[in-house]
């Protein structure tokens, strides 16, 4: 190979290698790090939330399943009220019906959500209605936490389950006492609340902590080139809008959430006593401790035996005598385990599983762990 192709290929190298660093560079700060959350996933931003809603209806079309007017004196006195607005005069002390039912509606408001849109609505049985399958619901306003009417809904109501009856047995699938409308509801007021307003947003945290926090303003304030952020307690950081985002709340707020800061959390075991699950955090640690688990079984076996008197005797009567066997077990293959100072959660585990232990065993020689100084973590039981 000439001079000159061996020149012309090193200068093809330079050229390439110039031109696909800077692409891996960026592939390799936009890949996320490892234990890294976006802001987007750990905070809530202040105004950016969902209100709930409620209101009170009656269900109509059920096949004889709804209330039984003598026993739920609500329904009754709700569906002569609907009547007599109506024109209709049903005030009748022998009125009877059981295609009506009293159903509590809720729905959520999502943030933002305009005048005329439609939102998911539940649908509740309130009295004694065995089945909401078939049934529609009537106009039912939906009124917020102030009293003040947001929605209004109607339609027919979607049941996931179902029930069935005969003279000996029944059988009943899901809840077919709750059921769902999709779109049944219509917003016909919207919050007053404009984020263009907004001088400064406020972060507030879903799991508070004051390492996170701190971490949050630390990583805003690097992306805007300002303080503009501030942890003022575990749970809230305040950010003023930056110069360069004056009338740009939206752009602000989504770039804000797309950065990435590794959440901190406290050393806490969690214990659901009746299902018995046992969830530990990756900081859980214990000190020098000793761990043994065993237990004393005592089985007492009683087996009658019939005593009768020789053959061809005229003196003894059959008596009944009784025998009983007595068995002691104290688990001998138990062992004693011990934990060195300072182990992770896997040793933790690796340590309490050799032992043989389930996990209702485990939450009892946490809980003693604890109660013995050597257990670095909350515990909190469910």
């Amino acid at each position: 190979m000439t001079q000159s192709k061996v020149r012309r290929t090193r200068q093809w190298r330079q050229w390439a290698l110039l031109t696909l660093l800077p692409a891996f560079a960026v592939a390799i700060l936009a890949s996320p790090a490892s234990g890294q959350s976006r802001i987007k996933d750990i905070v809530a931003f202040e105004g950016v939330r969902t209100n709930l809603l409620v209101g009170y209806g009656l269900v109509v079309g059920l096949n004889g399943t709804g209330d039984g007017l003598a026993n739920a004196p609500f329904t009754r006195e709700s569906l002569i009220g609907m009547l007599e607005r109506l024109g209709v005069n049903a005030n009748d002390p022998s009125l009877n019906t059981q295609n009506v039912a009293a159903v509590m509606v809720t729905a959520n408001l999502p943030p933002f959500a305009n005048q005329g849109s439609r939102i998911d609505v539940t649908v509740s049985a309130l009295g004694d209605a065995g089945n909401l399958l078939g049934g529609t619901l009537l106009v039912t306003p939906l009124v917020g936490a102030d009293g003040e009417i947001y929605a209004v809904s109607q339609g027919t109501i979607a049941v996931g389950g179902f029930a069935a009856a005969g003279d000996a047995e029944s059988v009943v699938k899901g809840v077919p006492t709750s059921g769902r409308i999709a779109n049944g509801g219509v917003i016909e007021r919207e919050m007053p609340f404009k984020l263009s307003n907004l001088k400064q947003i406020k972060l507030s945290l879903r799991n508070p902590d004051f390492t996170t926090s701190r971490r949050i303003a630390r990583a805003i304030n690097a992306f805007v080139g300002q303080p503009a952020a501030k942890a003022t307690d575990p749970a809230t950081v305040v950010m003023k809008t930056p110069s360069n985002y004056k009338g740009q709340i939206v752009e602000l707020i989504t770039d804000i959430e797309q950065l990435r800061v590794e959440p901190d959390q406290i050393a806490k075991v969690v214990i659901d006593e009746q299902s018995g699950t046992i969830v530990m955090g990756s900081n859980v640690r214990i000190n020098t401790v000793a761990i043994a688990q065993g237990s004393l079984t005592i089985r007492v076996t009683e087996t009658a035996q019939v005593s009768q008197p020789l053959p061809f005797s005229n003196t003894g009567t059959t008596q009944t005598v009784p025998r009983t066997e007595i068995e002691v077990s104290e688990d001998g293959d138990r062992k004693l385990t011990v934990l060195e100072k300072g182990v992770s959660l896997q040793d933790l585990v690796n340590g309490l599983n050799a032992l043989g232990i389930g996990p209702r065993d485990m939450i009892t020689i946490l809980q003693a762990i604890k109660a013995a100084g050597a257990l670095n973590a909350d515990i909190e039981v469910l």
